[in-house]
């Protein structure tokens, strides 16, 4: 994606997500609490939270008379994270200018820019990423509480009226959220949503973050989700955990499921594994 003429772009590419365990603090940390990015050729104005973050937001987006992106800082799950984005003359950079932190920070900002008086897109960015603003001012606001941003993108997911790029970016951000809250509502999407694209991204993330605690979920879903994509995402994400969690139960699912397309879908990931536990199953049933 091209940026616009106004478009907050971090200046440098990485993309690198290694999700190890989770806190279960749900208050913004000490460092989120007053975080703000590194702002070139623009400004940051700064707002407090008084409303609430679904009532602040929109009414803040309604006074706005051109496009402009609102951000703010809450906690990020633990792990090194390094999530910035720049295009340059159509072509995606992947090196980074930024200083290389030994303690990361704990936190990440989401921004939302708005366009007569919508969201129109949500970037997550790692604090490390330093960003052009394109002359404009970016509204921060300060000392949000991870309920509420968590309630807000929620929100964005099920509105009716929003993109599926908007969709797509509301679940990942909910997904680096800090605590048991956005895990519980990984889980609530991954079983119940209307839209197969929500569950499957769901249930994508679930095993990123998770681990073991996303096995049910999963496996609730390879059984019992009426939709043969879900359930193929389903047995993507058994393949995206720890290789001793994730390989038998690739292997449980190719011998004994009953839908075929979960059977080769789960044949396939094995394939791509490169474990010798599935080398073994392939020679078994090649007999």
């Amino acid at each position: 994606m091209k940026p616009s003429a106004f478009s907050l772009r971090p200046s440098a590419f990485v993309l690198v997500l290694v999700l190890v365990g989770t806190n279960l603090q749900v208050c913004p940390s000490a460092e989120a609490q007053g975080a703000q990015p590194r702002i070139t050729n623009g400004r940051i104005e700064t707002h407090a939270v008084s409303a609430g973050l679904a009532r602040d937001l929109p009414a803040l987006a309604a006074k706005l008379t051109e496009p402009t992106w609102i951000g703010y800082a809450v906690p990020m799950i633990d792990g090194e994270h390094h999530m910035c984005d720049y295009w340059n003359d159509n072509v995606r950079n992947t090196v980074s200018n930024a200083p290389v932190h030994l303690e990361p920070p704990d936190f990440f900002f989401v921004l939302y820019r708005i366009e007569g008086g919508q969201v129109s897109r949500i970037r997550s960015y790692s604090a490390d990423c330093p960003m052009d603003a394109g002359g404009r001012a970016v509204h921060w606001f300060t000392n949000v509480p991870v309920g509420d941003s968590l309630s807000y993108l929620r929100a964005l997911v099920n509105a009716a009226a929003s993109t599926s790029r908007i969709v797509d970016s509301a679940v990942t951000a909910i997904a680096m959220h800090e605590g048991q809250p956005a895990l519980d509502a990984l889980v609530t999407m991954a079983r119940d949503h209307a839209s197969t694209r929500v569950r499957g991204s769901a249930l994508f993330w679930l095993a990123q973050r998770a681990g073991q605690k996303a096995v049910g979920t999963i496996n609730t879903a390879i059984e019992n989700d009426p939709d043969t994509e879900v359930k193929k995402k389903a047995v993507f994400a058994l393949s995206q955990l720890p290789k001793d969690e994730g390989v038998p139960l690739l292997i449980q699912q190719a011998r004994n499921n009953k839908n075929a397309a979960v059977r080769k879908q789960a044949m396939f990931w094995l394939g791509q594994s490169k474990d010798p536990r599935a080398l073994k199953f392939f020679e078994e049933i090649l007999r």
